[in-house]
């Protein structure tokens, strides 16, 4: 089966490209660079090229191939969609799209969401903008045939990620350091909300276990672990994982988006709402997905990683001087 991965190398598409290459697919992969933190698997055959360039040289580049599946991990809005539908059209027997579970209903009126909770989320551009993705992509399935299957993921994280609820994504290792120099981590709320936590090679089974599944064209599929926690569970092992007494303030999101405007998508968009996800329509249609990293395991080994990739452990300076004026800033306000 001969698949086509646009991106491939970032955190969640690296497990991906790893899974698909061990099962014996005839991988293509298309990105700009390579990946410092995740290489392309032995094996792919790796297109060097920019996919938001030039229309015309891209269709160079595409000229003769045709491909049982393409999964685009980087499409992020409208006009992403648009042009893969020009190159794709005629190309694939399955397209499928990387959307996102934060594109659910907020705030949900029910903590339990499946494939057929209404997408609504007036605090997030990103998540508006992975809609939009979605209905472009369903009114081409409706009108022409478009052989599109959705995933909605929830936050998958991997080895170089550890993932906060008021972190930074890009440098994930800043809490870690705060950790260990006995700051305070900020728990928004009162840490009681309901959250997943995704392995990236858990999720990869579910991903690539629909690959030439063409029952799944158009369908929509949640892709999360079934092991909901607490944010303060999930905060409280990361100190555990560090044998550190937890030191954590809880802060109402409100008051944190107040100081730092661009969280409120994530935050109050996002992960400050409980969740549990049914992930029953993936489980039905890839019988062998189930995750076997829990949070304490994954944590660990993402700890791990970063011990022999001590080139990663970067603090966002920015942020960490934000997170202790926000936490000055609230303590000030308690009598």
């Amino acid at each position: 089966m001969k698949i086509l991965f646009i991106g491939g190398t970032g955190l969640l598409s690296s497990a991906c490209s790893e899974l698909a290459v061990a099962r014996g697919y005839d991988l293509y992969m298309i990105n700009r660079s390579i990946s410092t933190k995740y290489s392309i698997p032995p094996g792919t055959r790796h297109l060097q090229a920019d996919i938001r360039g030039d229309i015309k040289a891209i269709e160079d580049v595409f000229a003769g191939h045709t491909f049982d599946v393409v999964v685009d991990f980087i499409a992020f809005k409208e006009d992403d969609i648009e042009r893969d539908l020009r190159l794709f059209k005629d190309r694939t027997r399955q397209f499928i799209f990387i959307s996102s579970a934060s594109a659910y209903q907020k705030p949900p009126k029910s903590h339990f969401i499946s494939e057929e909770t209404p997408l609504s989320n007036p605090y997030w551009q990103y998540s508006r903008d992975k809609i939009a993705c979605e209905e472009r992509l369903n009114l081409a399935f409706r009108e022409a045939g478009f052989p599109v299957t959705i995933i909605r993921p929830s936050l998958t994280y991997g080895p170089s990620q550890i993932p906060f609820i008021v972190g930074s994504w890009l440098q994930p290792w800043t809490n870690i350091e705060r950790i260990k120099r006995g700051k305070k981590v900020i728990i928004p709320g009162d840490g009681t909300s309901l959250w997943v936590l995704t392995w990236n090679a858990d999720f990869a089974v579910g991903l690539v276990g629909l690959f030439g599944n063409l029952v799944s064209i158009g369908q929509a599929y949640n892709i999360t672990s079934d092991e909901v926690l607490t944010w303060n569970a999930i905060i409280a092992e990361a100190f555990s994982a560090l044998e550190i007494e937890p030191n954590i303030i809880h802060i109402p999101s409100d008051l944190i988006a107040a100081y730092w405007p661009e969280a409120q998508g994530s935050l109050i968009g996002d992960k400050s709402n409980s969740v549990i996800f049914n992930n029953e329509r993936i489980k039905a249609a890839v019988p062998d997905f189930h995750c076997q990293v829990n949070w304490a395991e994954g944590l660990r080994r993402s700890l791990a990683w970063f011990d022999i990739h001590p080139e990663h452990r970067t603090v966002d300076k920015d942020l960490d001087g934000l997170w202790d004026r926000i936490i000055k800033a609230y303590e000030q306000a308690i009598p």
